[in-house]
């Protein structure tokens, strides 16, 4: 295959993106070593309920027991009901709270999500952290249950949909001193992302690092969108997306098998364990900081630039207006001046 056909480029352009990445969280990691900063201190969460998507492995897990040892209710949304429930067992044995449940969730399935939405509706509780952290990552060219390509359908509209459908609960929970949080998970892919509105779907030429890409592009540009709207709306809500950089999680099962065994032979130094990628998740969840704040890319706990093409606003409201057709929602952002 030449490295100038359409499937190469991606792959290049994610390859590189991800060493680059790597690099980085070396020299950071050797920088600090010497310090060992003490781990930030965050305030208990109690009464404050939160639903962590995937989160029974990897980050998301990470990310469910910091949230209930704060002393928050978490709800684990996942599509494997032994996997959810095993994690459940074993944070409450590791947290020694009982604040942690799963509700069945697949983010592949427009009609599973509406029945989450249901479901947790029905328990009349608030929301104040949605964090949408599931996702799938370089899989092999397949549609959703509603004929969406896979990574685009999952990683994106699955959560474009979810956030939706729970907008007004947490319109509801969110106050002036206490703003409700949506934190989307995202990845350093996202800059060499193409956004192609006229082929969402891949079809044209399939490549699954592209696909990857691109779903981690339009994350960025959904929450910005948001958060847009959120503010016109004068409404208590932020959002923000965080980069969780590469991570040793099972997400690498799909790429080339040389990769694996170096993955394999190096993730030790090179790669955040799942807690080391949670944090960011945790920061912008619960921290004070950000308090209030929304419409920002944070990285390392810290605010940082994203992509350029994500500041374009005639791109995020493009995407937001097809998403809502393509996952049949009304498009809020059209009331909005």
């Amino acid at each position: 295959m030449s490295l100038l056909s359409p499937r190469a480029v991606p792959l290049l352009r994610v390859y590189c993106i991800g060493l680059g990445v790597i690099l980085h969280q070396l020299r950071r990691r050797l920088r600090l070593r010497p310090r060992c900063p003490p781990a930030p201190v965050f305030p208990t969460q109690n009464g404050k309920v939160a639903i962590v998507t995937g989160g029974a492995k990897g980050i998301g897990y990470q990310t469910v027991k910091h949230l209930a040892r704060l002393g928050m209710h978490v709800i684990i949304a996942g599509n494997s009901e032994s996997e959810g429930q095993e994690a459940v067992r074993k944070i409450k044995e590791e947290t020694l709270t009982g604040k942690v449940e799963f509700l069945y969730c697949d983010l592949a399935s427009m009609k599973s999500i509406r029945q989450f939405v249901q479901q947790f509706r029905a328990k009349n509780c608030p929301l104040h952290v949605l964090v949408n952290n599931a996702g799938v990552m370089l899989v092999p060219e397949r549609k959703t249950e509603d004929g969406f390509e896979e990574h685009f359908g999952l990683n994106y509209l699955g959560h474009f949909l979810l956030t939706n459908l729970l907008l007004d609960t947490l319109k509801q929970s969110g106050t002036h001193s206490h703003n409700a949080r949506i934190i989307t998970v995202s990845s350093a892919t996202h800059y060499v992302g193409k956004l192609h509105l006229d082929d969402l779907q891949s079809r044209c030429s399939y490549s699954s690092h592209g696909a990857y890409a691109q779903s981690k592009l339009a994350l960025v540009l959904f929450t910005y969108q948001l958060q847009h709207l959120l503010t016109a709306n004068g409404s208590h809500v932020t959002a923000n997306v965080v980069d969780p950089g590469v991570v040793n999680t099972e997400l690498y099962k799909h790429v080339f098998w040389v990769v694996k065994m170096v993955k394999w032979m190096t993730a030790w130094l090179l790669f955040k364990t799942a807690e080391e990628g949670a944090s960011t998740t945790i920061y912008a969840a619960v921290s004070p900081e950000v308090e209030g704040v929304g419409g920002c890319y944070l990285y390392n706990e810290e605010r940082t630039k994203s992509a350029e093409v994500t500041y374009d606003e005639e791109l995020q409201r493009r995407l937001w207006t097809e998403s809502c057709k393509m996952v049949g929602i009304s498009d809020e952002s059209s009331r909005v001046p």
